[in-house]
């Protein structure tokens, strides 16, 4: 391992002897920067690991498949600005994504860094807090994603029988299948999954681009150019500019998986060098798609009504029949959107277990030397992948109950995510970046400041913005119930802190390392 090597046992202890923190120096075998023995086979080279980048943000799918909810925050205008918006502020984001995880490569990602950037008094808890609320965000991520395939399978059924009847349990059965296939691809097929998640990136490389094509050469009309770039259509009964920040919400959702393969750090040979590479290759190419096919896209709409009435599982589908006329056409464009968007469920699949694993391998969950266990022989942590996939089917079953409480979790993805991340950057501010070592990407003295409290506005700002109303006047089916998830979790954590955690809980294994991020000793 070339970031940390073995040293001699020693019980040399940090300076700060009432840290709440552990400090542990490495003593035996070979240990990454958690503190932790390997136990994850490192295949991951740097395509494979842009690869799976990629396939889990998958920009251009995401948008296709949400951007229906983002029409009335300013019609196809709102749709393509807000995007633009959304990008400019997870790069920001990004950026201290990409600095931490070239410093402290760790599976716990935000977790881990939340734990260090406060300081020895303040880190066990903060990092606690932003372990449970990111895992949670990205629980209810992965149930909205793997949503979007269930539908188009239905979709795909229903181009070709116009007068199939859907019901909200059709949707549900191929969530559920879509879930479980996910799991068992996860726990089986681990060895394979740096091939898949390439075969992900051609499908978005590739698929990406035909659609583009598509969409703008098959249509015998196309949309003004009013319609598409200055005809914004508010009706949510806020002003313009509140509807236009609510809206950001659709493009962050497309865009906002930044730290989405720091989970899998422990599977790369070179994760400090190659995982700021993953997360900038991230959000570049999914800006670039996710915008190019939102341009081709909303060019290509005739009957934007139809589209937003739809009543089949996909509205997409209804563009893509608008564009080419054609069942057949309709059916391959959304089988390349299948392929990748089942790519992408795989990848979060894969990153929400490393996250769950994680944190109880350091005691922060129910259960943790069960849900700490990892199957070294499948290169899997098999239990907490298992109970993910059982979380995931119980969220599915909220909409059928209720479709307005399940867009409300999906909804709480960002929010969750983004206060997690809040809890690592403004600690690093408020410290003066003092407690992280340097890693192979830093932004300085001077710019890393700037960024960080860029970073920490922003969130603030747009968390705030994304906790209205979704119109006025406010009724049962418009309330954004953003807040109340966000402060039952927390309440939920709290709980589970007094009562389960605290006695046990010690936080992240953190080896002592130098300014340089190398491991005390390390030759």
């Amino acid at each position: 391992m070339a970031d940390i090597e073995k040293t001699a046992p020693t019980k040399e202890r940090p300076s700060s002897a009432s840290s709440d923190v552990q400090v542990h120096p490495v003593d035996s075998g070979e240990f990454n920067a958690s503190g932790h023995s390997d136990q994850l086979p490192r295949q991951y080279g740097l395509l494979a690991i842009c690869a799976t980048a990629l396939t889990i943000d998958n920009a251009w799918v995401v948008l296709g498949g949400s951007f229906v909810v983002a029409i009335a925050n300013g019609g196809p205008p709102g749709v393509l600005y807000e995007l633009l918006v959304a990008c400019a502020y997870y790069f920001v984001v990004g950026a201290c994504i990409a600095e931490l995880a070239s410093s402290i490569p760790s599976a716990g990602g935000v977790y881990h860094w939340a734990s260090v950037t406060p300081g020895p008094r303040y880190g066990r808890v903060v990092g606690f807090y932003a372990g449970h609320l990111g895992w949670w965000g990205w629980m209810f991520g992965l149930a909205s994603i793997v949503y979007i395939p269930a539908n188009v399978i239905i979709q795909m059924y229903a181009v070709y029988h116009p007068d199939f009847a859907q019901q909200p349990w059709h949707i549900y059965l191929t969530y559920v299948l879509v879930t479980w296939f996910c799991v068992a691809v996860v726990v089986w097929g681990n060895r394979f999954m740096p091939m898949l998640q390439t075969f992900g990136l051609f499908v978005v490389c590739i698929g990406g681009p035909v659609t583009i094509i598509v969409l703008a050469a098959m249509p015998k009309t196309h949309a003004s150019h009013s319609f598409v770039w200055t005809d914004f259509q508010n009706v949510t009964g806020w002003s313009n500019g509140g509807a236009f920040l609510a809206g950001v919400l659709n493009g962050a959702f497309t865009i906002g998986t930044p730290d989405s393969v720091t989970h899998m750090a422990e599977e790369l040979p070179h994760p400090r060098k190659d995982m700021p590479k993953a997360i900038f290759a991230q959000l570049g190419l999914g800006c670039i798609t996710a915008f190019c096919f939102a341009v081709a896209l909303m060019y290509s709409i005739t009957d934007l009504d139809a589209v937003v009435k739809s009543p089949g599982a996909f509205p997409l589908a209804i563009v893509y029949q608008q564009a080419t006329n054609s069942r057949g056409a309709t059916f391959g464009l959304l089988f390349i959107i299948l392929l990748s968007i089942l790519n992408c469920s795989i990848g979060i699949t894969i990153s929400v277990s490393r996250n769950l694993w994680a944190l109880a391998r350091d005691q922060a969950t129910p259960f943790p030397h069960w849900l700490g266990q990892c199957n070294e022989r499948l290169g899997c942590p098999i239990q907490a992948t298992v109970v993910n996939g059982i979380l995931v089917t119980a969220f599915g079953a909220i909409a059928l109950g209720s479709k307005v409480a399940f867009n409300d979790l999906a909804g709480s993805f960002i929010i969750l995510t983004t206060t997690s991340y809040l809890l690592f950057i403004a600690p690093n501010l408020l410290s003066g970046r003092k407690h992280v070592p340097v890693g192979p990407f830093n932004m300085g003295p001077v710019f890393g400041p700037i960024v960080n409290g860029l970073a920490v506005a922003l969130i603030l700002l747009f968390n705030v913005a994304f906790c209205l109303p979704f119109a006025l006047p406010v009724t049962a089916d418009l309330m954004n119930y953003n807040s109340v998830i966000l402060v039952g979790l927390a309440l939920v954590t709290t709980l589970w802190w007094f009562f389960g955690a605290r006695g046990r809980y010690q936080g992240p294994l953190i080896p002592k390392l130098d300014e340089k991020g190398r491991v005390v000793g390390e030759k």
